[in-house]
């Protein structure tokens, strides 16, 4: 397995030239942006996104379904976390050096990197997060998934990834965030609903503000339903007289 894609004339090997040749003819100053991009910013702006959705999420007015968003986001790092250990079999039994080990020429931007290059992590992290940001919020995850296409370019750009680690990080991310989503949020929703029970953590998951809200709509349901009834009574009345006349 270790042979895979060293050889000059596969598509993989060609675009990882491609690509990470763009390194070597940008400025010095872009090359740093991306590497801290690729290696810490993308993840960072996943972080803040996932905060971000929760933020929303808990100030939603429909009680069940934030609570059920919120043990989908909840998942989310679950999942990336549970794909990262799936990655550590898969690696050594891959055996894959990184590109730079086996190809000549390539602008390598970050240093130290030691370990097999199949699959990304950084890939199977991001897009795990973006799937599973995905099931809680649509427009959450769909902002997600284009950070981790992003981080998956950059990866190769920085050239310590082959274009097909990336690709198998998008499949495993995707695959362990997807497959285990049911029995991940048939766990996590009853969980979630108990914290949303509880008076001091109860604020994790709903705001005050939305708190109120359902207060609100739980009032005036009921005072709605009786004025509809008095009504519906005091139509009834001159009908009952005109039949008794």
């Amino acid at each position: 397995m270790a042979g895979l894609a060293l050889d000059g004339s596969n598509p993989d090997v060609s675009l990882l030239y491609d690509i990470n040749g763009l390194a070597a003819s940008a400025p010095t100053w872009f090359d740093r942006v991306m590497e801290f991009v690729g290696e810490y910013g993308i993840l960072l702006a996943l972080v803040l996104l996932v905060l971000w959705c929760w933020w929303s999420l808990r100030r939603g007015e429909d009680r069940e379904s934030a609570l059920a968003s919120l043990a989908a986001l909840v998942w989310a790092p679950l999942g990336a976390g549970i794909a990262l250990l799936v990655n550590i079999p898969i690696r050594e039994f891959v055996e894959r050096p990184r590109p730079f080990v086996s190809h000549k020429g390539l602008d390598v931007l970050v240093d130290g990197k030691t370990d097999y290059s199949f699959v990304s992590d950084h890939a199977t992290m991001a897009m795990a997060i973006g799937a599973g940001l995905f099931v809680a919020h649509r427009k959450f995850g769909l902002a997600a998934i284009g950070l981790a296409l992003a981080e998956g370019f950059c990866r190769v750009y920085m050239g310590v990834h082959y274009p097909t680690d990336v690709i198998g990080g998008f499949a495993l991310g995707t695959a362990v965030t997807l497959l285990l989503a049911p029995l991940a949020l048939m766990l996590l929703t009853p969980l979630v609903s108990t914290v949303a029970r509880s008076p001091r953590l109860g604020r994790l998951v709903r705001s005050r503000r939305a708190g109120q809200s359902a207060l609100r709509l739980a009032v005036d349901l009921p005072d709605s339903r009786s004025g509809a009834g008095k009504g519906t009574a005091q139509g009834a009345g001159p009908g009952e007289n005109d039949l008794a006349a």
